[in-house]
């Protein structure tokens, strides 16, 4: 399956952007719920709505800007993790296929007490894994892109934060093509566990979001060789998300 991200929505109407998702032939969206569209009671009843009129299935990233759940301060990650409780139980609400979850992120403190911040993270995710089972909701942890307070930037970071714990993995190719473009890395560790795919281009520098073909991913190679799930274009416009298309077709779908 192939999806497409609201990171392409920008200004259009939500059914309106809908409508053009079904015609390119995407099978589900991808709601961000970030800000200015965090998922509330509103929007959350009007996208039920748009996915049904459309015959569309979903899934959401979790919010992730202004949270951290590794953080040292209790109140600050247990108020993060209420955000992506909230997140599941609105996940039930829609029957969404999946959602992915940021890891928490460093602070001064992390940096020097590793052990415990290890202890922190671990924690909270085991939390999340424990809610997203009794809630019957498949959840994917995601990779990375490099950028200075961001954790799990590399396989072998993010194995030893998700490692014994009941939790699927989003890979985010262009993330790891920022940090160590270490692909076969990461499918060594997480080709079993790997529950979703989001698929964006870059130089290897920054996380730019490109249509597929216009940065520096290995797409010919690398694409034949990822698993067969659901996968999402986090693109920034319907016409980059059109420019992707072909060459994802050709090579994957």
């Amino acid at each position: 399956m192939i999806g497409l991200s609201t990171t392409s929505l920008g200004e259009t109407n939500i059914e309106e952007w809908a409508e053009r998702v079904r015609e390119l032939g995407f099978e589900y969206i991808e709601w961000v719920s970030e800000w200015p569209r965090f998922l509330n009671n509103e929007n959350t009843k009007r996208l039920k709505e748009v996915l049904q009129s459309f015959e569309l299935k979903s899934t959401i990233h979790a919010p992730f800007s202004d949270l951290n759940i590794a953080s040292f301060n209790e109140k600050i990650r247990e108020a993060s993790l209420r955000v992506i409780s909230d997140t599941l139980e609105r996940a039930v609400e829609l029957d969404v296929m999946l959602v992915t979850i940021h890891p928490g992120h460093c602070s001064p403190v992390s940096r020097r007490y590793q052990a415990e911040y290890i202890r922190i993270h671990r924690m909270s995710l085991e939390k999340i894994a424990q809610q997203a089972e009794d809630l019957g909701i498949r959840i994917g942890i995601e990779n990375m892109p490099r950028f200075p307070i961001l954790d799990a930037q590399t396989p072998e970071r993010l194995y030893k934060l998700v490692e014994g714990i009941e939790v699927g993995v989003t890979f985010d190719v262009a993330h790891l093509n920022t940090s160590t473009a270490d692909f076969e890395g990461f499918l060594r560790l997480f080709k079993n566990r790997i529950v979703l795919l989001h698929l964006h281009d870059n130089h290897g520098k920054r996380d730019e979001h490109l249509a597929l073909g216009e940065g520096t991913v290995p797409w010919e190679e690398l694409l034949p060789r990822l698993p067969k799930v659901p996968a999402t274009l986090e693109v920034t416009s319907l016409k980059a998300a059109e420019r992707s298309l072909p060459l994802l077709k050709r090579l994957h779908w």
